[in-house]
Formats: C-alpha cells, sequence, structure tokens
C-alpha cells in the first residue's frame, strides 16, 4: 500500500508513522520517503486502518491507487 502523508518533515515524523503502522502489526514493513511526502506499508491491516492510524498521529494521509 502506498499512501501520500501531509505534515513529514523529519525523523520524528518517520518514527511517529512507523509506530503507528507497527502498533497494527508488529512485523510491517514501513518505508517513508520525506521528500516525497510518500509512505509505503506492507502488513496485516487494511488501508483505511492506516489512514486512521497515521492520523492519530497528526499526519493526514491518502491512499494513492
Amino acid at each position: 500500500m502506498q499512501f501520500a502523508v501531509e505534515k513529514m518533515t523529519c525523523g520524528h515524523c518517520v518514527r511517529a508513522i512507523t509506530g503507528a503502522l507497527q502498533r497494527l502489526d508488529p512485523h510491517a514493513r514501513v518505508s517513508v520517503d520525506l521528500s516525497q511526502g510518500t509512505v509505503e506499508a506492507h502488513g496485516d491491516f487494511s488501508p483505511a486502518d492506516a489512514v486512521t492510524a497515521m492520523a492519530a498521529e497528526g499526519y493526514p494521509a491518502t491512499e494513492q491507487l
């Protein structure tokens, strides 16, 4: 799954997003590209759950199809 994520600017953002997604699935693979404003995630969760988890951390996200 790939997401466009707003407000990502630093390492703290990367850790917050990675942590939010890994709380949904501890074995999730998460790759954050700050320069592109994207997150690629592979885990046992739905895109909607991932969007909700990132938004709860303060990072509005939309799934990219």
